[in-house]
């Protein structure tokens, strides 16, 4: 874990993967101050999965682990309404938050390190072949960046972002800070369908 930042909080039912595209519209006056602030000062904001409550309105009870997201590409094609290519970034933990009077919440966050961890060289490659199937399929339009299937925490997140699975499931594997232990839990669920 390293020292961490003051962030905005965007608190969706949905679970955030580094790596992983998100596109975004805007809508709601918190968040369109939101997205102001972090295009003008170059920031990422927090993406954390509800726990309770809803995507607009009061703000929502959500998990303490989200990961950051990057504004990719942005467009406002009317006033009040922003189109938003996001990219997910770095996990963190929330420390503490607050809420300004606008219903936006901000957190102090600390950033959470991956570790690669004794990676098991059948459950690797059951993850690999899944995923790349799944690529010649679909093409390697879905990912923000290009295919890594080399890389053990590349394949992690992205079958953690792409398989139908609950948002609970998919916020334990964010959660999981090890990629061999997440990639196994990952091949356990592959498994068991």
């Amino acid at each position: 874990m390293s020292a961490g930042a003051r962030i905005p909080i965007f608190p969706l039912n949905l679970v955030l993967m580094p790596g992983a595209m998100l596109p975004l519209k805007i809508f709601e006056q918190r968040y369109l101050d939101m997205t102001k602030e972090c295009l003008r000062d170059g920031t990422p904001f927090g993406v954390c999965l509800i726990r309770d409550g809803t995507e607009v309105g009061a703000p929502a009870e959500h998990a303490e682990v989200g990961c950051t997201a990057t504004i990719a590409d942005w467009e406002m094609p009317h006033m009040g309404l922003f189109h938003l290519r996001t990219t997910g970034q770095q996990v963190f933990r929330i420390r503490e938050r607050s809420i300004r009077p606008s219903g936006l919440i901000e957190a102090d966050v600390e950033w959470l390190a991956d570790e690669s961890g004794m990676v098991d060289a059948d459950t690797l490659g059951l993850c690999r072949r899944i995923l790349g199937g799944i690529v010649a399929r679909v093409g390697p339009g879905i990912f923000a960046g290009p295919a890594r299937l080399e890389d053990a925490r590349w394949i992690s997140y992205r079958l953690a972002e792409l398989l139908p699975v609950p948002a609970p499931d998919k916020q334990s594997l964010l959660e999981e800070r090890i990629d061999a232990l997440r990639l196994a839990r990952l091949a356990e669920l592959l498994r068991s369908r």
